[in-house]
Formats: C-alpha cells, structure tokens, sequence
C-alpha cells in the first residue's frame, strides 16, 4: 500500500462505500462505540481519515469544534456532501504527516484508518503527537489475534488484500508496544464479528 495506491482505491470505493461499511453490522458497530462514548462540550476533536462521514453522524457536531481529514478528495467530498452546513472542518490531509501543531486535540477518532495507511506505526505516532496529554484516542478496526499465529490463508492472502487497500494481519499489541511509553491502554475491547474488529481507548500520558 502507498497513498497513490490509496487515493485510486478509494476513489473506487467512495460510491460505494456506505454500502458496505455504515450499514448492517458495521453501523451497529459504530452505534455502539460512539453511545458508550461521552465528549465534554466545547472538546476539540480529530476524525482522522473520516472517509465518507460515517462517524460523524453519531456525535453532535453543534456542541464541539470537529476537524476531519481524509487523504481521499473523493472520499472526503462525499463527507462535506453530507454535512454541508455544519461547524465541521474538512481538511484533505494525509493522517501520517499533519499539519497541525502539536497537542492540538482533545481527542482523536481514528476508525478504519490503521489498518489502511502504508505505514501504521507512522500514523500512531502522528495521532499521539496532535494529542493533548491526557487526550484519548478512539480506535476501531480490524486486528489479528495477538494469541494466535496468523491462519495460513490470511497470511498468504495479507499481500493480495493489501492491494485493495486494507491489512487483514494487522497486529495491535506489536503496533502498541512501540508507543507504550507515550500512550495508555484504557480498554481493548471485542466490537463485531468475534473480535476480529475491536474497540479501543488509549490515553495519552
């Protein structure tokens, strides 16, 4: 995967995308991260790589100042289409080198965005860097089992999916270990289809 790749990618999913991943069980899925999940009026929050807007449509955007970037016009444009009107901020920016200054968020919504980005360790790091200390990160994507090798298919299947823009080999727990000493596991918690797809809270030290 490389962010040329990325944007001719998902300029093919943008039509279709909704389809797919805001409707049967990944929009319970959202549902749930987002209701069991409380902002402070006035909060500045992130959604880095916001996609189509999936997210967005669960917090209340007239009470917080919201940012959201996405690497994809196409993508991206589908978000402003939904949202035209509102306080929130849509920025095309690439979520592994952002512009803004450091701790510059209260909170970071980071879904489906690890596990699609060239390089995740870099991303982590950027999320953590724009954070606030003692901000939170929310997470919610795809991670292989960290009790478990990796199936024989998945792995030899890893290089091929990666051409359509996703890393269904992921790892959390090794991808974590190289941010432990900025970063704080809150919760790590099973979402969807058996754990494959997870919730988790980190806060920043």
């Amino acid at each position: 995967m490389n962010n040329g790749w990325n944007k001719i990618i998902y300029k093919i999913w943008s039509p279709i995308y909704d389809t797919f991943f805001n409707s049967g069980a990944f929009l319970r899925a959202r549902k749930k991260l987002f209701c069991e999940i409380e902002f402070s009026i006035g909060e500045h929050i992130l959604f880095a790589g916001v996609g189509t807007g999936a997210d967005l449509s669960f917090v209340n955007a007239s009470n917080l100042n919201i940012t959201a970037i996405d690497l994809s016009p196409d993508m991206l444009d589908r978000a402003t289409e939904k949202f035209e009107g509102s306080t929130i901020e849509f920025l095309q920016m690439d979520v592994q080198d952002m512009a803004f200054p450091d701790a510059s968020f209260d909170v970071v919504v980071a879904s489906l965005i690890l596990s699609v980005v060239p390089d995740a360790d870099r991303c982590l790091a950027e999320i953590a860097r724009v954070l606030k200390p003692n901000g939170k990160i929310i997470i919610f994507d795809k991670f292989a089992s960290k009790k478990q090798r990796l199936p024989w298919l998945r792995n030899m299947l890893r290089p091929v999916v990666k051409v359509f823009g996703t890393d269904i080999g992921l790892r959390f727990e090794t991808l974590f270990d190289r941010h432990c000493e900025t970063l704080q596991i809150q919760s790590n918690e099973p979402i969807m289809l058996k754990g494959l797809y997870r919730k988790i809270i980190l806060r920043k030290q």
